[in-house]
């Protein structure tokens, strides 16, 4: 298993058409957990997370405008 280090170095070394597949490939691992599984603390900290994110670049985004 990758370091976060190494994780964060990866992430640098893709292309943002990649790292969009990367986000949806990492969505569905998730959504499927759910649905095998029902919902867990950890998919519950997943899509908080997401979630958390999406609004902070968000509302960067409109901060720059």
């Amino acid at each position: 298993m990758k370091s976060p280090g190494e994780i964060w170095e990866s992430l640098g070394d893709i292309d943002d058409e990649e790292a969009q597949h990367v986000l949806a490939r990492l969505f569905v691992m998730y959504e499927d957990l759910v649905t095998r599984n029902g919902e867990t603390e950890e998919t519950k900290r997943f899509f908080q997370n997401l979630g958390n994110a999406i609004e902070l670049t968000q509302e960067c985004n409109l901060n720059r405008r």
